[in-house]
């Protein structure tokens, strides 16, 4: 029998309810969260990566970023709605119900949890759950309402990814991959902390507590630049214990003077757009760090050979 063309069926179907159910994950962070954990496979892996943890292992972890993100969405509609950067979600815009997105949600943790246990064992399922939970929940639900310092604690679960990707190969916790957790740790704040300075009226209208808004712009300022000065000394570690070698050296010192001369800049406020243009390039900032430790082990392995 032919379906009508107004049959609900077609527009459950269509191309733009799928956008909308894509948008829940935010498809960007999830590729960089996905993307570090596949520098923990690679860099726990002494040739190249077992094909069924770079699979299975990378499926089950960006199914568990996207339903930490959907339920992000979730606790965050109300504000959301008013908040320039953020009311065109589609729970903010109305264009997808709550209790879909709370389905699409669980489906998604389900899911993941039932990969990455059969695939990459328990303790990354049980990790990648601990940090699902950690930003959906304690973070999204409690910190970032809670603290001003909810950026550096709930930091916690943004930087595991690296160290879910090692489990998911070597199904322990070695001591570089707690060097990777750490890296993305102390980022975090620079990094999103640079964004809150640029829409700081906007956490203030909501009642978010972000350090621009509770310790004012020149405060945070000082913070940008004292975590990017220990984000500096950070990226020196792998090298320092054997981790990593001269191609990861070189470019993890042409990104940290990037990133320290636009963070002294802001420091100093020198021009209204540094707040977002240091933010930006903080995404590629650890983007490019972390391919550099692609580069540097292959090119390594090479030279063994």
């Amino acid at each position: 029998m032919a379906i009508a063309p107004h049959d609900p069926l077609i527009g459950a179907l269509s191309p733009p309810a799928w956008r909308e159910y894509l948008s829940l994950t935010k498809p960007k962070v999830t590729s960089l969260i996905v993307f570090t954990a596949i520098v923990g496979m690679v860099l726990a892996s002494p040739g190249m990566v077992p094909l069924p943890a770079l699979l299975f292992g990378t499926l089950g972890i960006a199914m568990a970023s996207g339903s930490a993100a959907t339920l992000n969405h979730i606790l965050d509609r109300r504000i959301d709605r008013q908040m320039a950067r953020t009311r065109r979600r589609p729970l903010a815009t109305g264009n997808l119900r709550t209790r879909h997105a709370l389905v699409f949600a669980g489906v998604l943790c389900v899911s993941s949890m039932s990969v990455l246990w059969f695939s990459a064992g328990g303790l990354c399922a049980l990790l990648t759950f601990g940090s699902l939970v950690g930003y959906a929940v304690i973070y999204t639900g409690w910190l970032k309402r809670a603290t001003p310092q909810n950026i550096v604690i709930g930091g916690a679960a943004g930087a595991a990814p690296p160290v879910l990707g090692w489990v998911a190969v070597t199904h322990s916790i070695d001591a570089p991959s707690l060097v990777l957790f750490l890296i993305i740790f102390v980022w975090t704040p620079p990094h999103f902390w640079s964004l809150a300075i640029a829409r700081r009226e906007e956490y203030a209208k909501v009642g978010i507590p972000m350090l621009p808004v509770t310790h004012g712009i020149p405060h945070t300022r000082r913070q940008i630049l004292l975590y990017t000065v220990l984000l500096v000394l950070c990226t020196l570690i792998p090298t320092a214990i054997g981790m990593s070698g001269p191609i990861y050296l070189a470019a993890a010192l042409a990104l940290d003077a990037r990133f320290l001369y636009l963070a002294w800049a802001l420091h100093r406020g020198v021009r209204p757009d540094l707040p977002m243009r240091t933010f930006r390039f903080s995404i590629t900032y650890l983007m490019a760090l972390f391919a550099a430790f692609i580069a540097d082990h292959y090119c390594g392995l090479l030279l063994q050979r």
